[in-house]
């Protein structure tokens, strides 16, 4: 059955270039990143794992962790990685599966038969604290992934996690945000001191929360 929204994100035991993992226990409390890979030593690949690496500091300030799949052997991954580190300028610093046996790949639908039936598609998969999937991407295997929105993204789902808002087009972290139609204006008044302004009684613009003082969550 496809994951969906909503959904909890299927646990699993797998081997890693860290070691043997249980998922749920490497993200504790955190919040998680999945992704996957179509094959080891592919170009885009190799670009997207240094890339990754390098937005290490700005995924621990946002409380994430992260961790990859592709379904070649350990032993394919431990050589591919110092290709990366050649390449790319940034050493590993995250676990990649080795999902040989597709068990993992099966669990999170990330197989796409309709291009090729062992490689995995460069899925997404946001794993909140409690567990949850908030966010999944899917992207072709010829289109390297946009990182930078990911962590756009991320931005969004933990403010929206705390305060009654949602985050407009293009948002970034520090824009106004919009409040959401069930709150109510009486209720607003407490929730967002700063004020709002009403474009349409639906569309109530407001501060970041998390940005002014004396904001309730």
């Amino acid at each position: 059955m496809a994951i969906r929204l909503g959904d909890d994100a299927p646990n699993f035991t797998a081997e890693t270039t860290e070691g043997t993992i249980n998922f749920y226990d490497y993200l504790g409390d955190s919040w998680g990143i999945l992704f996957s890979h179509p094959k080891d030593y592919t170009p885009v690949c190799t670009t997207e794992l240094g890339y990754t690496a390098k937005l290490k500091p700005e995924f621990e300030k946002r409380n994430v962790k992260v961790i990859g799949l592709s379904v070649d052997p350990l032993d394919s991954h431990k050589g591919w990685a110092k290709d990366i580190e050649e390449t790319q300028g940034v050493a590993l610093n995250f676990p990649v599966i080795a999902d040989a046996d597709r068990k993992v790949s099966d669990l999170y639908d990330m197989i796409h038969p309709n291009a090729n039936d062992t490689f995995t598609v460069r899925s997404v998969y946001v794993v909140g604290p409690d567990k949850k999937v908030k966010l999944m991407i899917t992207y072709p295997a010829s289109t390297g992934r946009n990182f930078d929105e990911i962590l756009r993204v991320i931005d969004s789902l933990q403010l929206t996690s705390k305060y009654s808002v949602a985050t407009p087009v293009n948002w970034k972290d520090g824009d106004d945000c919009i409040i959401v139609p069930s709150v109510t204006d009486e209720q607003a008044k407490e929730k967002f001191p700063a004020g709002w302004n009403a474009v349409k009684p639906y569309l109530r613009i407001t501060p970041q929360p998390n940005k002014v003082k004396g904001t309730a969550a």
